[in-house]
């Protein structure tokens, strides 16, 4: 199997596609001012008790105020007050974590409100990002992860991923991670740190001891709070990091700084695969090159076909998502109506695991599949929607399928769910069901370009249309674009791009910085 990543960095969002033989398995698009992801540090104030929860809310910036739990201030939350207490003290001179005392660890049957006081000063970290009505989660047990390493403050303890077998190796890296662990400081050793050398795991340490010392030290000199006092890395370097390994091919970005930052991590990690991180500048959209495009509209909406004319239906609901399973138009194999579900169901499981990646689908997943009699075909489908859900990174469990034919899925959510809305209102009409003559659409393109080349004054731009429009304007010995780059020069360029509607357009400057032209009244 072969890997592929995608990045198309637009203006207002960065979208990420993964793509395993050509095929969509995750999409991750987030919005670039986006401040409230996952592994972002805060210092800020306990804003509300609630005693009846075991809780508090905790003002961070956000909307609605971020939730965290007693039982999420960690075992080792009374050395992190006090030394807050003394990096505060202090602020010209910062005081260094290995000279820092362990204080008892926190009572797990305590209270919070023995523990906090309102408007007290807490170092929080994003566990969950805002999800539907509810702020962040947060949690007091800090955490710095790297690709072969989580490095964790105040900690003691070197764990080793359970997935590492070997028990030589997991002696190995054991002993190796406490020679190289500074005090006070604990580290989670991941499953990619299988059969490094001391060398890699080393420079990996130094790099996020480094963030650590960033980190207390804008604690330090902050005066207003909230203050954000580490910021995860970018969306696009943070999936490459959980995500990178040796199978990759390539990956593609269509934004410089993105793939210069891409390759310098990259070259850290695995400096013999700097290469496969290349800089996209072709003319036509990235994801329309990728075929990433066609693939996110028949990948998403309510209705999912799959095999031979089956298909499932899924719904999302406050509590859960609900698949419903259906056999559709699929012809009934000569050996009966058993076989037949079978072989429906075992292609709804292969389905359903790529759609769970792909819309990042979380909590609860009830699936209700077509009936089957025989307990081996039953047992069969289990194991087989197990063996798909192993290249799923996110933590799952899965419960074999009950009397009433239902299997339940749960899958850790950590940020809402991908939603794409593949049923929209027109385009072109605005949900009014008017517009004007489609003939007439390409008199209105002219007079755009007549506006934009002769009043506002940019000559150079990429006038991107549906593909069928690109295919007519471009036709002919004596193309329409032909005849409006000699009206209005060789800086016209045409694009075709599968995103658009049929009588949508976008107007990009050469350096594919969005130009607003449209305007609604254009479309009555």
């Amino acid at each position: 199997m072969t890997s592929e990543v995608i990045i198309d960095a637009g203006q207002k969002e960065i979208s990420i596609a993964l793509l395993e033989d050509k095929k969509l398995v995750e999409y991750q698009k987030e919005p670039r001012e986006a401040s409230f992801s996952v592994g972002n540090i805060y210092l800020a104030k306990v804003k509300k008790l609630m005693p009846g929860l075991n809780a508090c809310f905790v003002d961070v910036g956000y909307e609605r105020e971020a939730f965290l739990h007693y039982l999420d201030l960690g075992n080792q939350f009374n050395s992190y007050t006090k030394y807050l207490k003394q990096v505060q003290s202090d602020r010209k001179r910062l005081y260094p974590i290995n000279k820092a005392t362990h204080q008892p660890d926190l009572k797990k049957d305590g209270s919070v409100q023995t523990t906090l006081t309102v408007g007290q000063e807490l170092l929080v970290q994003i566990v969950k990002e805002p999800i539907s009505t509810k702020g962040p989660r947060l949690t007091c047990e800090l955490s710095f992860a790297g690709r072969y390493l989580v490095l964790i403050p105040f900690n003691d303890k070197v764990s080793v991923s359970s997935k590492i077998k070997s028990s030589a190796e997991r002696a190995r890296l054991k002993q190796l991670i406490r020679s190289i662990t500074p005090k006070n400081f604990g580290v989670i050793v991941r499953t990619v740190a299988e059969g490094k050398r001391v060398a890699e795991l080393d420079a990996e340490m130094k790099v996020l001891l480094t963030r650590w010392n960033d980190t207390i030290t804008k604690v330090q000199k902050a005066t207003q709070l909230p203050q954000m006092a580490f910021e995860e890395t970018g969306r696009a370097v943070a999936m490459i990091r959980d995500l990178f390994n040796p199978t990759y091919e390539s990956i593609h970005v269509n934004d410089e700084e993105i793939c210069t930052a891409i390759k310098n991590y990259v070259s850290l990690i695995a400096p013999e695969k700097a290469g496969i991180v290349k800089f996209f500048d072709g003319k036509i959209p990235i994801f329309d090159a990728f075929d990433v495009t066609k693939q996110l509209k028949s990948g998403f909406g309510k209705t999912v076909n799959y095999k031979h004319g089956a298909y499932m239906i899924i719904e999302h609901t406050e509590a859960m998502h609900v698949v419903d399973v259906n056999s559709g138009i699929r012809t009934k194999k000569e050996n009966g109506q058993e076989q037949n579900a079978l072989e429906t169901n075992l292609g709804a499981a292969d389905e359903l695991a790529r759609q769970l990646r792909l819309r990042d689908m979380g909590g609860i997943i009830v699936v209700d599949f077509i009936d089957m009699n025989l307990a081996e075909d039953r047992q069969m489908l289990y194991e087989r929607m197990c063996e798909n859900m192993k290249k799923d990174r996110a933590r799952h469990n899965i419960l074999p399928l009950s009397k009433f034919g239902l299997m339940q899925i749960t899958r850790q959510r950590v940020r809402p769910a991908v939603d794409i809305n593949v049923e929209e209102d027109c385009p072109t009409c605005f949900g009014s069901g008017k517009i004007k003559s489609s003939f007439l659409f390409t008199d209105q393109l002219e007079r755009k370009i007549d506006n934009m080349v002769n009043k506002i004054g940019i000559k150079k731009f990429y006038l991107h249309v549906h593909p069928y429009v690109a295919a007519y304007i471009n036709q002919g010995f004596i193309s329409m674009k032909r005849q409006w780059q000699m009206k209005y020069g060789f800086g016209v360029h045409v694009i075709p791009s599968q995103k658009l509607g049929f009588l949508q357009y976008e107007f990009y400057d050469m350096n594919r910085q969005f130009i607003d032209m449209q305007e609604e009244n254009d479309q009555h």
